[in-house]
């Protein structure tokens, strides 16, 4: 079936006390499906942050390449790794077949029988009888309905019988290809405070890297490993009965559930301490490896609800609560005018600055630069304008006199005396200004603050003064001649 949950929503006020059961993985799950690649690339990414993996070993991961495992280009032990495939080739329904979720139904009755029997002194280490094992073996593959209970198998006849099934599977439950993934896990350790590594081990990086190849083994590799890594968790808690600790139970299953097949322990040499501590990890932290860290569950989240193309109305319906969706408008409200608030604070900023700038300039002495400085605040006023405290106009400007002796000359010449100028008209630099220029300056005051009546009365001495002048020169020129 490709539903992966089923949710029901039940108006029965009587039932609405019962505790909800929720998938935190659900997302993960649904991404698992869906979109496996997608999925697979999210997982891998995460695990080459934590362990390094070559260019080879991350392909065979990925399963673009073929693993290679050692022992498969020595020729030491070749008879014993031919001996162990000779008896894998006779193949069951059950025993002998790849993984299928049949024949886990078939061997989940074995595991629940012993999760029954978890007091048997040596469970799993001691053998049981062969003759029982063959026709428990003979049932599974038959597909006959079995009742361990009815005291005709011992639990040894069934811990061994397990064992056997795993032991016969194609490739371990982890897979061939997650075999150098595993031995980079194991080196995982701490660092001391210069960062260099210790002996440590790191076990919060090791069960996080775990968590992530859990997530992209095959789905009934991964379900096995749960019913067994449970089981034998469950084991090991009852060490003081069956005397069987975790590292003992790892010595009799990491042969089948981590080593490659067709090896021997000459072909793993230092490595067997490895995958035998990995193991004993496995199980006494299972209950923590089988959940998707924390951020993997918020990517997958985020693919489905931060993208409405790949939302369904159910996702939608499900995940926001009513609460929350009342408080979608008010936020998106007050969201305004937080952004109104910032731009009104922006445009005061802005105006304060320009004020001073302007006020800047204002106070600046008269010369060619402030002229342009003020222009340019002319020709953009919708802009540079400043605040009422603030003049916008220059200061005005003194009219540039003429020396006494200048204007009895043009006089004479015939050229007009221009007696106002307009405000474009240059100030003149103080040294240019003449003696008699000071003093008329003194005496009738700026031309801008003058009235008319003052200046009529000033051009009307000048042009006495001018009469006087040419009619001496005239009685001096008739004398002459």
């Amino acid at each position: 079936s490709d539903a992966i949950c089923n949710f029901v929503i039940c108006n029965d006020s009587s039932l609405r006390s019962q505790p909800i059961i929720f998938n935190p993985d659900f997302f993960v799950e649904k991404l698992r499906h869906e979109k496996p690649e997608v999925f697979t690339e999210l997982v891998v990414s995460n695990i080459t942050r934590l362990i390094d993996l070559p260019g080879a070993e991350l392909a065979q991961l990925m399963g673009e390449e073929d693993p290679k495992l050692p022992g498969t280009n020595s020729t030491a032990s070749g008879f014993f790794r031919s001996l162990m495939s000779l008896k894998r080739k006779e193949k069951g329904v059950v025993f002998g077949s790849p993984l299928t979720e049949e024949g886990i139904a078939q061997v989940s009755q074995l595991i629940e029988y012993l999760h029954k029997n978890l007091r048997a002194e040596g469970l799993f280490r001691v053998p049981g009888n062969s003759i029982r094992q063959q026709m428990l073996k003979d049932a599974l593959n038959s597909g006959t309905d079995i009742d361990l209970d009815s005291g005709e198998f011992h639990s040894n006849d069934v811990a061994t019988l397990l064992k056997m099934f795993l032991g016969e599977l194609p490739e371990p439950l982890l897979t061939h290809k997650h075999f150098h993934a595993h031995l980079k896990i194991a080196d995982l350790t701490l660092f001391d405070e210069k960062g260099n590594k210790t002996s440590t081990p790191d076990k919060e990086r090791q069960i996080e890297a775990l968590q992530l190849l859990f997530l992209i083994l095959p789905a009934p590799n991964r379900s096995l490993l749960k019913l067994l890594l449970d089981l034998l968790y469950q084991t090991a808690k009852k060490q003081d009965k069956n005397k069987m600790s975790a590292h003992n139970l790892a010595l009799m299953f990491a042969p089948h559930i981590l080593w490659p097949r067709n090896v021997t322990a000459n072909d793993l040499q230092e490595n067997i301490t490895k995958l035998n501590n990995g193991v004993t990890f496995m199980i006494k932290h299972s209950q923590k490896l089988f959940k998707a860290p924390v951020y993997i569950r918020e990517c997958a989240r985020l693919h489905y609800l931060g993208s409405r193309a790949h939302t369904s109305k159910d996702d939608l319906d499900l995940l926001p609560s009513p609460g929350s969706r009342e408080l979608q408008p008010l936020k998106s409200q007050k969201r305004s005018r937080l952004d109104t608030c910032h731009q009104e604070e922006t445009q005061q900023r802005t105006e304060e600055a320009l004020k001073e700038l302007f006020r800047h300039v204002h106070n600046m002495p008269d010369s060619a630069k402030k002229k342009k400085l003020i222009r340019q605040f002319n020709k953009h006023p919708a802009t540079l304008t400043p605040g009422p405290d603030v003049p916008t106009s220059p200061a005005p400007r003194r009219a540039r006199s003429r020396s006494f002796s200048g204007l009895i000359k043009r006089k004479v010449l015939g050229t007009p005396v221009i007696l106002e100028r307009k405000s474009r008209d240059a100030t003149p630099e103080p040294e240019r200004v003449s003696k008699e220029n000071v003093h008329l300056l003194q005496k009738c005051g700026s031309p801008a603050h003058t009235s008319q009546a003052k200046l009529k009365s000033l051009e009307g001495r000048k042009e006495e003064s001018c009469r006087r002048l040419r009619a001496r020169l005239l009685s001096k020129e008739s004398a002459s001649l």
